[in-house]
């Protein structure tokens, strides 16, 4: 199983709308980098990510599972643009920021630290692991 991270602004589309969603769950529609897209021609059903709040917020905020593998956008006109499928799985007991994943040595070389403006990134077993535990020790 692979695990990503998927960026949504949450004044537009936010944890709660897609937890809104239920177990039908939503297109991520409206990616428009071909680097992007390329990234969820790779998911598979069953995979994991972490949703995070862009902008506003700047946090992971939740869990979310690959519900339908890449698809045509429905809101493309251009049969070039794909997305995938997700629903919310669970809300991490708190929310891990983006100044944290940076103050963080451990993290010097995960995407969302490198390449902050892709809106959907790989991450590592290693960064996944860390970054639930740092959701969970501190909501201890």
């Amino acid at each position: 199983m692979s695990r990503w991270l998927f960026k949504s602004e949450p004044d537009v589309f936010g944890w709660d709308d897609l937890v809104a969603k239920g177990d039908a769950g939503e297109e991520w529609d409206g990616v428009r980098s071909m680097q992007a897209r390329n990234i969820m021609r790779e998911m598979k059903i069953g995979d994991q990510g972490f949703f995070y709040h862009s902008n506003i917020g700047k946090e992971i905020v939740g869990i979310v599972e690959v519900i339908a593998e890449a698809h045509p956008d429905s809101t493309a006109d251009d049969p070039k643009w794909e997305c995938v499928d997700v629903r919310a799985v669970r809300k991490l007991p708190r929310p891990v920021t983006l100044a944290e994943v940076k103050a963080d040595p451990r993290f010097a070389d995960m995407v969302l630290v490198r390449n902050s403006r892709l809106s959907v990134q790989p991450v590592t077993d290693a960064e996944w692991d860390m970054i639930v535990e740092m959701a969970e020790d501190a909501a201890k």
